[in-house]
């Protein structure tokens, strides 16, 4: 009788924790979802082919946001460019090379305590190593590198996981007729673990497209045409939407224009994600164990 007391009262907390992180999830996505309607009710009166196409006016209400559209795209692919090998094969060494000794656990550690920097270090860093030091100027080049440093650790640490997480049986059995490592790493463990690693791009993408502090030390400004090379400087969504709330001295002129563009950005950031999680699925799909 004790014994199925203790279990009715164990079930019974659990039930209630249960139902907590089940409102508390709920309650997660209500938030979310009423910011979106927001954003979407007061932004899409702004949203007009005019917007999308032409460039910003003299006093940030006015005009589109064109070129602020095409640096973000620009930061975001040219940053993933950069991060992505250098993550993956960091990932790799890290999982099937490395030792287990005090200095790749350092190297974990400090992986891990870079993930949860704030985004002005990054800045800084950047400033100071590739504006200053470098003598990169505010540019596309400083920028990329500053955002790469930035999301590299979040990269490193899931393709790391994406990697472990493949069956020893499929490395065992590459190497068991004949393979090199890395041919066992190319063929039998890489294809597997893509789904996993294009879990930490997707999060890194929406990290570069939303960031301002790293960009305003690096390489954002306001506009100053499109980009035409890696030293250029260029406008991102994200410092306009800084722009316009910092320096328009009245701010319900400005309101509308900064809702249409905090929807423009939302709906890049969400259809690369898309694009980015299609492609993890027919990953998933083809690559199955």
């Amino acid at each position: 009788m004790k014994q199925a007391g203790n279990t009715k009262k164990r079930q019974r907390r659990e039930k209630m924790c249960f139902w907590g992180v089940r409102i508390i999830s709920y309650l997660v996505v209500l938030f979310v979802a009423a910011v979106l309607l927001d954003i979407i009710i007061k932004g899409a009166p702004r949203i007009n082919w005019a917007f999308l196409t032409e460039a910003p006016g003299p006093n940030h209400t006015t005009g589109g946001v064109f070129p602020a559209i095409v640096g973000t795209f620009c930061l975001i692919v040219g940053s993933m460019a950069i991060a992505l090998p250098v993550g993956v094969f960091t990932a790799i060494y890290l999982s099937e090379y490395a030792r287990n000794t005090w200095f790749t656990k350092l190297i974990r550690l400090c992986i891990t305590n870079l993930a949860g920097l704030p985004s002005i270090v990054f800045g800084l860093f950047g400033l100071g190593v590739f504006v200053i030091l470098l003598q990169f100027g505010k540019s596309l080049l400083a920028g990329w590198l500053t955002l790469c440093f930035m999301i590299l650790p979040v990269i490193i640490t899931t393709g790391e996981q994406a990697l472990r997480s493949v069956p020893k049986g499929f490395r065992e059995g590459s190497l068991a007729v004949g393979a090199t490592k890395w041919q066992m790493i190319r063929t039998n463990v890489l294809p597997y673990s893509l789904p996993g690693i294009l879990t930490g791009s997707i999060l890194s993408v929406a990290r570069v497209a939303g960031e301002t502090a790293p960009i305003l030390f690096t390489v954002a400004a306001f506009y100053t045409g499109l980009p035409k090379t890696i030293f250029s400087q260029v406008e991102a969504l994200p410092y306009y939407l800084y722009t316009v709330s910092v320096n328009v001295p009245n701010i319900q002129e400005a309101r509308p224009t900064a809702y249409g563009a905090a929807l423009v950005l939302i709906t890049l950031v969400f259809g690369l994600n898309m694009i980015a999680m299609t492609l993890r699925a027919k990953l998933r799909k083809k690559h199955q164990w």
